[in-house]
């Protein structure tokens, strides 16, 4: 019986570790995904952003603003993610009573926090480039 649990174990340990290869690869696709939607935001806001270049705004100013909306595009969806994630467990609690289903919070707390960093991460090359525009350049941009 020794035996069977140590393979049991073994057999839980990797798949463990495929489902969180598996669950990494999603949330760096995640971050490309909203890495492209920023992008194509800060083309689409170039005027806007050499308005408030010109009234005044620093690089720093336009950094931050598109570094907080990568942050809050990555913490909403992060936040769906963990809470789909904890609700189907704690949902096939009560249709599944003979096998105890335990939830680790460290684990959701852990997800949401690589979720968000992947995420601000991969909003930096945005809001740098949004960061970088030349003021004239920028409210020449048509």
């Amino acid at each position: 019986m020794a035996t069977v649990v140590k393979v049991a174990k073994t057999i839980s340990a990797g798949l463990i570790v495929v489902f969180i290869l598996a669950a990494s690869v999603s949330v760096i696709v995640g971050g490309v995904g909203i890495m492209n939607i920023l992008l194509a935001s800060v083309e689409h806001r170039t005027r806007e952003i050499g308005v408030r270049m010109s009234l005044g705004a620093r690089r720093r100013d336009i950094l931050l603003q598109f570094l907080t909306e990568a942050l809050i595009l990555g913490s909403v969806g992060s936040l769906v993610g963990v809470t789909v994630g904890l609700g189907i467990p704690l949902v096939l609690r009560f249709f599944i009573t003979r096998v105890a289903i335990e939830i680790s919070p460290l684990s959701a707390v852990l997800a949401f926090a690589f979720s968000s960093v992947i995420t601000l991460l991969f909003g930096v090359v945005p809001a740098y480039r949004a960061a970088r525009l030349s003021p004239t350049e920028a409210l020449r941009y048509e």
